[in-house]
């Protein structure tokens, strides 16, 4: 029988209420962004409630709610006279045009992770992915709609772009000439690095459907004397490009079951030549496995996207770059959207 006065918890429930919650912030930025108000607070320098609401074609109450909700999530200010401005991280972030603008991963979030996620609990019973039918498609992107694919590769390159310098700042690659950008999507890897290391070369290998991306990317970062593209399979193919001393692995390791990843590690290891480098870029699973949580969380957005991925431990890189040759593992950790460290490692 229930005691009639039961002790309570000496543990706040706020931080259960805090993660229950999660995604009423989420939609708020996502629906203030669909909207375009980051962009139009841009274009007009602020505005009031009555004149946001004209402006975005809404009604003053949800109006209200909307950019109220905004500034408590630090993402608007609002000035002595009432009028809402965007705080400095929207300004660099969700006002579209900016270089480094957010709003596709936001997007591809929305449009695509949302009900994905929503069916997590299938997603874990099943141990099958959600956002695609392995049943009646070849792969992840076989017949997305193309407007979400652009938002993808918009989304992927955002992401890609800043993660890409915080590595450029920590993995010493002065000693490369020529990179190798393995599975390098839209191009911010090789863009990036090939920004701050002016001898640096880089070849963007990845699907003939995919390069198009890159070489738009490239060509409006004005890099198209230094970095090219190469269409091909990693999976498939027998071998990767040669020529190169430095091969990147960005984001790439997570989509894969762990044989499919020692055969990649396998094909970069022949690629390199003796004293050539690999980096691996990842968001890494604590080696004991209780989190960090954007690593945790990555690695449960792989089961609801892909068969056999996963988010990896660094001491799970080191072992299979070791099997496959290589020397000098190291893991360098750094803070950024899509990787919390890299493994770096000697051929």
């Amino acid at each position: 029988m229930a005691s009639p006065h039961p002790v309570a918890p000496t543990a706040s429930p706020l931080p259960l209420m805090q993660l229950a919650t999660g995604f009423w912030a989420f939609k708020t930025l996502a629906t203030a962004d669909e909207l375009g108000l980051f962009g139009m607070l841009d274009r007009l320098g602020g505005g009031t409630v009555e004149e946001c609401a004209e402006e975005l074609e809404i009604g003053t109450r949800p109006a209200g709610m909307l950019l109220t909700g905004c500034a408590a999530l630090d993402l608007l200010e609002r000035r002595g006279d009432g009028r809402f401005v965007n705080s400095a991280l929207a300004d660099a972030y969700l006002v579209p045009g900016r270089p480094y603008h957010f709003s596709g991963w936001l997007r591809m979030l929305d449009q695509r992770l949302y009900p994905g996620w929503g069916r997590l609990g299938e997603a874990v019973r099943t141990n099958r992915p959600t956002t695609w039918d392995p049943d009646k498609q070849l792969h992840l992107f076989d017949t997305e709609d193309p407007g979400l694919l652009s938002v993808f590769w918009e989304a992927m390159h955002a992401v890609s772009s800043w993660t890409a310098q915080r590595l450029g700042e920590v993995v010493d690659l002065t000693a490369g000439t020529r990179l190798l950008d393995v599975g390098g999507g839209s191009g911010a890897y090789a863009i990036e690095l090939c920004r701050q290391h002016p001898g640096l070369k880089a070849t963007v290998y990845d699907l003939p459907k995919v390069c198009p991306v890159a070489e738009r990317n490239i060509a409006d970062a004005g890099l198209a004397d230094r970095i090219g593209t190469l269409p091909g399979d990693f999976l498939a193919e027998p071998a990767l490009p040669g020529g190169h001393d430095v091969i990147v692995l960005s984001m790439i390791l997570h989509d894969w079951d762990e044989d499919t990843n020692r055969m990649l590690l396998d094909k970069c290891c022949a690629a390199l030549p003796p004293g050539g480098t690999l980096v691996i870029s990842e968001l890494m699973v604590d080696d004991d496995l209780t989190g960090p949580a954007p690593a945790a969380l990555m690695s449960l957005n792989m089961l609801v996207e892909t068969e056999g991925g996963r988010n990896y431990t660094a001491a799970e890189y080191t072992s299979w770059l070791r099997d496959a040759g290589f020397s000098e593992v190291r893991k360098v950790p750094f803070e950024a959207p899509g990787a919390n460290a890299a493994v770096v490692a000697r051929r």
